[in-house]
């Protein structure tokens, strides 16, 4: 017999060896991966959500500036700016069937610059249609999408004698305390800016408690079309705040829900970033188309 039939045939050594090479992870080094994991999560996370706050903080200040140049437009074609309209139970003015444009018309700016944001549709559409009809625009992306609430019919006279619906908006003009831009009743024309369109406050977001937002609260009940109302006019004279949580409503003010900052329109078109350490005078004075004052910078 040959020596080498002694030895053991080398598939049984191959065989040994992958056995032995299969083995899977122990628990200790399963428990090492899944924390390394969930540290890189962790790690990853708050950039994912600074990066997607970022785009929405885009899409915000992209859709102000919208609203600010169809200020300009609604000038341009009708020769005055919107007005702040009448009240909040007067709805949209309608003459055979065709929005009335003008002092008469008792809604307020947010229906009336309809036409220049690309909602010509939501104008035209009748009264009690054009209450309820959100436009996606108006609502900033980091508080909420497009919404309503559904409540009884305040008006006066009422429209149906039951419920109604109302599209929202999450942006307010200057001011409540009448010396901004946006005014009762009658509109201003630019020419009434006396103090820089580069420094007027025109429109910016509204403080809102988002513990009840998609809910009627007293300044985000009677919607978009309102006139003279805390849901599209806020005030200059009170200083910015952000959202609230708990109890209470924005309180005539401006705010956001983005981090720190709140975005305004000025009245040259230009849009920009607020925040909530911005002096109270100053800010009453940006709200202000004549107080007489030079704001350099802000």
């Amino acid at each position: 017999m040959r020596q080498s039939d002694h030895l053991t045939p080398r598939r049984h050594l191959s065989h040994s060896w992958n056995d032995r090479s299969r083995g899977g992870f122990t628990l200790i080094e399963l428990l090492v991966v899944i924390a390394i994991v969930g540290l890189l999560v962790g790690l990853l996370l708050p950039a994912v959500q600074a990066a997607r706050e970022a785009a929405r903080r885009t899409q915000c200040s992209n859709q102000l500036r919208q609203v600010t140049l169809a200020f300009h437009n609604h000038q341009v074609q009708f020769k005055h700016l919107p007005s702040g309209g009448w009240r909040f139970d007067t709805p949209p003015t309608y003459v055979d069937g065709n929005p009335v444009i003008g002092s008469e018309q008792q809604a307020g700016w947010a229906f009336q610059i309809l036409p220049f944001i690309e909602a010509t549709s939501a104008w035209q559409a009748g009264v009690e249609e054009s209450i309820g009809l959100p436009t996606s625009t108006y609502f900033c992306p980091s508080r909420r999408s497009s919404q309503t609430v559904t409540v009884p019919d305040n008006y006066s006279p009422p429209l149906t004698g039951g419920n109604i619906k109302h599209a929202l908006i999450d942006y307010a003009a200057s001011n409540r305390d009448g010396s901004g831009v946006v005014r009762r009743f009658n509109p201003r024309k630019m020419r009434d800016i006396l103090d820089g369109a580069s420094t007027t406050l025109l429109v910016a977001e509204k403080r809102l408690n988002i513990t009840f937002v998609g809910s009627p609260q007293n300044d985000d009940n009677e919607g978009y079309t309102a006139g003279w109302n805390t849901d599209t006019m806020r005030s200059t004279v009170k200083p910015p705040l952000p959202d609230l949580t708990g109890l209470g409503d924005g309180d005539d003010r401006f705010g956001s829900s983005h981090p720190g900052l709140f975005y305004i329109g000025l009245a040259d078109g230009s849009c920009r970033t607020v925040t909530y350490s911005i002096d109270e005078d100053l800010f009453r004075r940006l709200g202000d188309i004549q107080d007489g004052s030079v704001i350099e910078s802000f």
